[in-house]
């Protein structure tokens, strides 16, 4: 009896844009892609599966403990926080994720943010929309400040490559990188600053750090209160790390100056979220978990993704997590 061809699933592959190109895998296998799966799919889509791809599909052990075939969980993304690796590791499952691939794009993204906001981009924009320019009666008006990028003391959460990264490019503006130490850590270690001292130092705070159960909340309100009343904060890590509703009390009380969120503790958020409730403030910029999507980092992404599975059928370890 001829044995059938392993499963490779892909559940949520309307996370990947369709103009990205996927090349075939270099084993013979069957491919079966669904754009979206909710919880209630999953049976019946991970039955015979031996490969699982998974963006932001969660995969607790509840779910994994039903399905014995599953060999492989590809994540199609950094963060596996989505995955329980706890269960994984008790039970032979391997787990790999995407390195290394949006090193351009998300730097790119945070200081065009850091750009926007110290610079008031969208305040003024909005200020036009609402006829200020016409009732001033100059040729120009100045109801924001308009503070330089360059010079400013930019604290990075994390220090992996995308943390590394942002650093580099921020350096080439004229910004002065400084690495934070992990919060409540008893010591800081050379090249690092202390937690505290950093928040404190900074015109600009951003976020490269994964999620975990010790990061949740690393930004809340005692931790705006030590920032600068000028300074301005970059979430592009995961929506977890920063208090949403504590942050718009930090910018409606003036705590901060600004701040650019790419990512949000549930999403899509909708408007019970605090920071779509309150998206109309002039110093609050949102955009929808994007920074790592350019062309070319999406690219990178998915050629990333078939190499850790071709690697994993050879006997390969590559961006093993687990």
């Amino acid at each position: 009896m001829q044995q059938s061809l392993p499963k490779v699933v892909f559940l949520d592959k309307a996370t990947i844009p369709a103009h990205v190109l996927f090349r075939e895998l270099n084993f013979s296998h069957q491919w079966v892609e669904y754009d979206y799966t909710s919880p209630e799919q999953l049976k019946e889509r991970l039955t015979g599966a031996e490969v699982v791809i998974s963006n932001k599909v969660a995969l607790n052990g509840s779910i994994l403990r039903q399905f014995p075939s599953i060999k492989l969980i590809a994540v199609s993304a950094t963060g596996t926080n989505n995955v329980d690796l706890d269960y994984c590791i008790e039970n032979q499952i391997a787990v790999c994720n995407i390195q290394g691939y949006a090193t351009r794009s998300v730097p790119e993204h945070v200081v065009g943010m850091i750009f926007a906001l110290k610079r008031n981009l969208f305040a003024y924009h909005q200020d036009i929309e609402k006829g200020v320019w016409q009732k001033d009666k100059q040729f120009c008006f100045f109801t924001h400040p308009i503070t330089d990028v360059a010079g400013s003391t930019i604290a990075v959460i994390g220090s992996g490559s995308l943390g590394k990264a942002v650093a580099t490019l921020a350096s080439a503006v004229g910004m002065k990188p400084i690495f934070a130490e992990r919060k409540g850590a008893l010591q800081v270690r050379e090249g690092y600053v202390s937690f505290e001292k950093a928040l404190q130092q900074a015109d600009i705070v951003t976020l490269h750090c994964p999620l975990t159960p010790s990061t949740t909340n690393l930004i809340a309100r005692d931790e705006f209160a030590l920032m600068k009343s000028t300074s301005v904060v970059i979430n592009t890590g995961r929506g977890g790390l920063v208090n949403e509703a504590h942050l718009i009390e930090a910018l409606k009380s003036g705590k901060i100056a600004g701040a650019g969120v790419d990512v949000f503790t549930n999403e899509p958020a909708d408007i019970s979220n605090p920071l779509l409730a309150n998206l109309s403030l002039p110093n609050l910029l949102l955009t929808p978990h994007v920074a790592w999507g350019s062309d070319s980092a999406l690219q990178s992404l998915v050629d990333i993704l078939l190499n850790n599975i071709d690697d994993f059928v050879a006997g390969k370890h590559s961006n093993r997590v687990v």
